[in-house]
């Protein structure tokens, strides 16, 4: 039987009592298919599984059970790509342990000074978590040492890989001890990660999710095909259509998103860069940064983001596809998370529609062809956004004095003169921006594939659809939907379109008279219980 709580596992009290205190309840499908085979066995795992799916508790809580807290050696070695997922593993390892007696963790990993880790690892931890150039010098050193290791964690390896550490990795793996456990995670399964498989396991176990996250479950998949010359315009295009936008924008080099970010400075977006070329300082203050959201658009390559968990956010853009399928699930698979609603977006050129199927035929999900917004769609969406937030605005009462003054300046314009001058104000960077915006869409038998375009009936309506996250399970049908917009709109007359309830969401479309109402409507509302919030898609 496949457990549904973490206290149907073996666990030491004192390790349930800690993910207690955290909030774990419920097992991933990644738990649940790896606790228990590494607790009741001592085979080697492949796991396919990617970011947010829960690995790191997989591998680390069945491992800290099985660690013995009075032999003062190495008995675990956790190998990852970057600094950041060093230490985030290891912040984990130390919550899961607050009441373990005895048993201590120690991270390892370059850019830091490598005499204070020498002084770390003379205390005799348990557990390493290292990246692999730091951990195989000081392995030369003879300063970290492995006869006692019992269990060799490879996470992210394909990243491992694509970052150069294949050499180092060989070697780690040629000089521990054969009799251990080795666990093997990563998002793709390429030939050189199959070549580790073959040469350093012994009859591994696979255990995949890649198909199976939770997150999947929560995000919409789109793309918008435009010549290669407008993919920065379209961008642009999706960017200003959600203006509370936090997202990762991932792009195929480091030139590219060095060339986005310029792009975006100048069109007045507060965004920044990840790749390889940062020091570890400047690594640490962009995520930093981003994470409190000081700034919502992140334009990353993979090897750099790989290892940067950040909650909320709304989207993952694929500038450009990545060269491997599964890449792109576990990009999209960083959004969607909680119970939230998230959005993976592709920007492609007619010659990329082929990527597409490939993304359906492994995902199992049918990405919509959307068109690309319009300056209308765009001047909508912001300006009644900019009407929300004027209509919440509180107002100062210092204000007050000046108040005759301003009245006095502007009395001689109508109310109506006033709100357009007011808007132009605010819309002025749009309206220049946009004066001479054309269709940029590719117009084509493959473009029209899927597509999602407002469409309109025989009587000239035009429809916006929108999406909810509430579906079958919580007792939504197309009857409760339109009784439920009935009374939520009272006296206004308006149309609905197609009505697609699925397990956990639903889809629906709208007049595009009655749009601008929908994401109020649905403000504050409880289903069954379940908070509900709808989203123009």
């Amino acid at each position: 039987m496949t457990p549904s709580f973490f206290t149907d596992y073996p666990l030491k009290p004192e390790i349930l009592r800690a993910i207690d205190e955290i909030g774990y309840v419920n097992p991933t499908p990644i738990q649940q298919k790896t606790i228990p085979h590494i607790l009741e066995n001592d085979r080697d795992v492949v796991g396919l599984a990617q970011t947010g799916t829960g690995k790191t508790a997989a591998f680390s809580l069945p491992i800290l059970h099985k660690t013995d807290p009075n032999l003062f050696k190495v008995q675990a070695l956790i190998l990852c790509p970057t600094r950041e997922l060093c230490l985030q593993i290891t912040g984990d390892i130390e919550k899961y342990t607050k009441y373990l007696s005895g048993v201590s963790c120690v991270a390892i990993y370059g850019g830091a000074s490598i005499n204070n880790q020498i002084k770390l690892l003379k205390r005799n931890p348990q557990i390493i978590i290292g990246t692999p150039g730091r951990t195989l010098d000081l392995i030369k050193r003879k300063q970290l040492k492995l006869s006692e290791l019992r269990f060799l964690v490879l996470d992210e390896a394909d990243e491992m890989l694509s970052m150069g550490f294949q050499d180092d990795l060989n070697e780690i793996l040629e000089t521990s001890p054969e009799e251990k456990q080795t666990l093997l995670f990563s998002a793709t399964f390429p030939g050189a990660i199959a070549g580790i498989s073959k040469k350093y396991l012994n009859d591994p176990i696979q255990i995949s999710v890649v198909k199976k996250n939770e997150s999947t479950a929560q995000v919409s998949h789109s793309y918008y095909m435009v010549h290669e010359r407008d993919r920065y315009a379209a961008l642009k295009r999706v960017i200003d259509l959600n203006p509370h936008m936090y997202a990762i924008i991932f792009c195929r080099t480091r030139q590219e998103t060095r060339d986005i970010a310029t792009k975006l400075e100048q069109d007045g977006y507060n965004s920044d860069t990840l790749h390889g070329d940062l020091t570890q300082d400047a690594r640490d203050r962009v995520t930093d940064r981003f994470r409190n959201k000081q700034f919502k658009l992140l334009i990353a390559t993979d090897v750099a983001a790989r290892g940067l968990d950040v909650k909320d956010l709304t989207h993952v853009i694929n500038y450009n596809l990545p060269d491997e399928t599964e890449v792109y699930v576990h990009r999209s698979g960083r959004t969607g998370r909680a119970g939230k609603l998230g959005e993976s977006i592709c920007i492609i050129n007619g010659k990329e529609s082929y990527k597409i199927k490939q993304i359906e035929k492994l995902t199992g999900k049918t990405l919509e062809h959307k068109a690309v917004p319009t300056v209308s769609d765009i001047f909508q969406k912001q300006l009644f956004v900019y009407l929300n937030k004027v209509e919440e605005a509180v107002c100062d009462e210092q204000l007050d004095e000046f108040l005759p003054a301003i009245i006095s300046k502007l009395s001689w314009m109508t109310k109506e003169d006033l709100i357009k001058k007011f808007m132009a104000v605010e819309f002025h960077r749009f309206t220049n921006y946009y004066k001479n915006a054309q269709d940029i869409n590719v117009h084509s038998k493959e473009s029209t594939r899927k597509s999602k375009e407002p469409a309109k009936s025989d009587q000239g309506i035009q429809y916006v659809k929108f999406v909810i996250n509430a579906g079958a399970s919580q007792k939504v049908s197309p009857e409760f939907l339109i009784r439920f917009l009935n009374k939520e709109l009272k006296k206004q007359r308006f149309k609905i379109g197609k009505i697609d309830v699925q397990k956990n969401r639903t889809f629906f479309d709208v007049d595009d008279q009655i749009a601008p109402y929908i994401e109020q409507v649905f403000d504050e509302v409880s289903i069954g219980g379940h908070d509900v919030k709808a989203q123009r898609i």
